[in-house]
């Protein structure tokens, strides 16, 4: 893939120090990986929880919370298509890994996952590539809806202790609102129950002093409206805001993508 020419993302030489809020991309040489189902888990309306595990699991690349790999499932016509999904956690040493399945009416992923058993062999690959967002930030905006929630979790668990941190979230159901961070003053959680809700919710609240960190994630129409109300109406710079199309309405296959 070509590189990007951007401030954000310049490469720095390992001899010298590396400036405040240094985005890296590392690429990733694409492996096709076939672990084992060990756990199946229905932790919600909405999710399936599903534990991998392999020796052509040890080592695989997964450097960013929002890395994608392909996960490989038939299609129910004989084919077998891919779709991208974020590792909720992993273990490069043990070869474990953990994914989690937004359920819904029509979706081959969403099929398998609700179909697979103990046992059975999964078909991965990748990520390509992962951007490696620093944690040297004064605050963080996490935003999204179901297909975001994996890299959310993943996120708040990586992140220091005494991080700042701001989640906007959209749920199908009540039951879907798991546990992510016990609210202090500095950890808030916004729970709603539609993608409107949801753009109401972030403009409703005043962007933190200092710099800090905005990601989005989600439906491609409504990440597209996010990222003009952060960066454009709320003035927040673009070099610090991530938004990503997981999906789009109507479209059975999406590469992330940034709706710039």
């Amino acid at each position: 893939m070509t590189q990007h020419s951007h401030p954000a993302y310049e490469r720095i030489p390992a001899h010298e120090p590396k400036p405040p809020h240094q985005i890296q991309k590392v690429r990733h040489e694409i492996q096709h990986r076939y672990p084992i189902v060990t756990q199946v888990e229905s932790l919600s309306p909405s999710f399936i929880r599903i534990l991998l595990e392999g020796d052509d699991l040890v080592g695989l690349p997964s450097m960013s919370f929002d890395d994608h790999i392909k996960v490989f499932v038939p299609d129910g016509q004989g084919n077998e298509v891919n779709r991208d999904y974020t590792p909720r956690a992993f273990n490069p040493e043990a070869g474990i890994l953990e994914l989690e399945f937004v359920v819904h009416a029509d979706g081959a992923a969403s099929d398998w996952a609700q179909q697979v058993k103990i046992g059975d062999q999964a078909h991965l690959a990748g990520p390509r590539g992962s951007m490696i967002i620093p944690m040297d930030y004064d605050w963080y905006w996490l935003i999204g809806d179901p297909t975001a929630l994996p890299a959310i979790h993943r996120r708040i668990e990586e992140l220091p202790l005494d991080a700042h941190i701001t989640v906007i979230a959209q749920v199908d159901h009540p039951e879907d609102q798991r546990q992510m961070m016990a609210s202090t003053s500095s950890r808030q959680v916004h729970w709603v129950s539609s993608l409107e809700a949801l753009l109401d919710q972030v403009q409703q609240l005043d962007l933190p002093q200092g710099d800090g960190f905005v990601w989005g994630a989600g439906e491609g129409h409504t990440m597209k409206q996010l990222r003009q109300l952060i960066v454009t109406e709320k003035g927040h710079p673009s070099d610090y805001t991530r938004i990503s199309a997981y999906w789009k309405t109507g479209a059975t296959d999406l590469d992330d993508e940034n709706p710039s």
